[in-house]
């Protein structure tokens, strides 16, 4: 190790932030998503399931107003980790990791804008989850799951912004 690594050592900015995308996925991974709102127990589906989540904690963060949006953009770089870590768990070989990363953040966006604008007007979020989440063949009732995303979307308005940083994960 060199000198000046010893002196200087290098800081995980990230790992503040951890706490809360642990929630984040843990929040996803609750059987209600997928029993009672319809989220499919696939690969795919526990990505769209982690995507809305983190959109959703990203539009609240949005609302904050942090000043060069620090949180967002290290929160969206340990989903960025996550996922590429989860691809090659699945043994997506090195060469296209980059290209499916790539995908899923545009994914990522697409999200946050749809639910961003189904959530700011108080339309219907049955359009958005159906692209987003159920890929097109949504369920035959939508309800359970929207009143979930909008009872998450409320609650993570209502949080502090301290207790959110903290991992903190309103309960449903």
């Amino acid at each position: 190790m060199s000198i000046l690594r010893r002196l200087f050592p290098e800081r995980d900015q990230r790992a503040p932030y951890r706490p809360l995308y642990d929630a984040i996925v843990t929040e996803a991974r609750q059987p209600a998503w997928y029993l009672e709102g319809g989220a499919p127990d696939t690969v795919d589906g526990r990505f769209d399931m982690v995507a809305l989540v983190l959109a959703l904690v990203l539009i609240r963060l949005e609302a904050e107003g942090v000043p060069g949006r620090l949180p967002s953009t290290l929160l969206t770089e340990l989903f960025v980790d996550d996922m590429d870590g989860q691809l090659r768990q699945i043994g997506v070989g090195d060469v296209v990791v980059g290209k499916h990363v790539g995908r899923m953040m545009s994914a990522l966006g697409g999200r946050i804008s749809a639910y961003r604008a189904a959530l700011a007007d108080g339309g219907p979020l049955a359009d958005a989850l159906g692209r987003n989440l159920w890929r097109g063949a949504p369920p035959a009732d939508t309800g359970p799951a929207e009143a979930r995303v909008r009872a998450l979307h409320a609650a993570l308005a209502a949080m502090p912004a301290d207790a959110l940083y903290a991992g903190g994960m309103p309960a449903l």
